[in-house]
């Protein structure tokens, strides 16, 4: 990566646009990865939020946003963001606001939300080639409400709503559902690896068009861990393979980091309360076995 790339990183670190003291969970990698991006797409912004754990933070007069802010429902972000443009290219057209003025559609949205209740109206923005900007938290979960079972939680995970042993479902693909689509740009992020995130995020600016963020979001209170740990957790999210780190342009998938020596999964599953009972009281050796075999499938093609 080129010092170019890496600038970004810096900036973000010096401006801080999203404001402090919000009401969100310590620890929370949905929040850290959102200052990061706040402070690179600016405050010429509109952002669009539906429904979930960034709703902590529209608490009226103490939202952190400087910028623009609208509320939405779960299903309707990218409908939202298809107004918010609309009504931008009417001002623009009747000189009501000059070109400087313009600002970027920016929908903000949980894994719950993007994965499926809003999917079917993000497949539609992006068939009518809508020019905003998708940020998802994935944090593999309905966090909001109590941290339910949503089509982004990973197989054998605890959950609210799931059973004793386990989520039995499979986590859905949104990076290749997105890429289905043949938008501008998709990519996968994780705030702990803020270079990466900021080339990423840099070029999803530099296109117009549908662009998607998808940032994996550790969730202290829904993964059970101490929010003092979240950057290891993430990092070994990387290193593990677990969540690989991509974007698709241009009609190419190409992998930003493959990791030379991935550490093994259980390295990063043992740190999680959510997947506890696969080591105790009796370690499930075959479920393990199972995890780690779909993850060494995947890489076994991109290695």
């Amino acid at each position: 990566m080129s010092e170019q790339d890496c600038a970004g990183t810096g900036k973000a670190t010096r401006q801080g646009l999203l404001g402090a003291g919000t009401p969100m969970c310590a620890g929370c990698g949905g929040l850290q990865a959102l200052h990061q991006i706040y402070d690179l797409v600016g405050d010429k912004t509109v952002f669009v939020n539906a429904a979930g754990c960034m709703t902590l933070l529209s608490i009226y007069p103490f939202t952190p946003f400087p910028g623009s802010w609208l509320y939405t429902a779960m299903a309707c972000a990218p409908a939202g963001a298809q107004g918010v443009r609309d009504a931008l290219d009417v001002l623009l057209a009747k000189g009501r606001i000059q070109p400087e003025q313009d600002q970027l559609p920016v929908v903000l949205t949980g894994d719950g939300s993007a994965y499926g209740m809003g999917l079917s109206a993000t497949s539609a923005a992006i068939d009518r080639g809508l020019d905003f900007l998708y940020i998802c938290y994935d944090n593999e979960g309905y966090g909001n409400t109590g941290h339910q079972y949503s089509a982004a939680t990973p197989a054998g995970a605890r959950t609210a709503t799931s059973r004793v042993d386990g989520y039995a479902g499979i986590k859905k693909d949104l990076f290749a559902i997105w890429s289905a689509h043949r938008p501008a740009y998709v990519a996968t992020a994780i705030g702990t690896e803020p270079a990466d995130l900021a080339r990423k995020l840099k070029k999803a600016l530099s296109l117009s068009g549908p662009r998607l963020l998808l940032v994996l979001a550790p969730c202290p209170t829904g993964w059970g861990f101490e929010p003092a740990r979240m950057v290891e957790l993430g990092k070994l999210a990387v290193k593990t393979g677990i969540w690989p780190l991509k974007e698709y342009s241009d009609g190419q998938v190409r992998h930003t980091q493959v990791p030379a020596r991935r550490k093994p999964v259980t390295d990063y599953l043992q740190l999680q309360g959510r997947f506890r009972h696969l080591f105790a009281p009796v370690r499930d050796t075959d479920k393990l076995t199972a995890l780690q075999r779909q993850v060494d499938d995947y890489w076994e093609h991109i290695d």
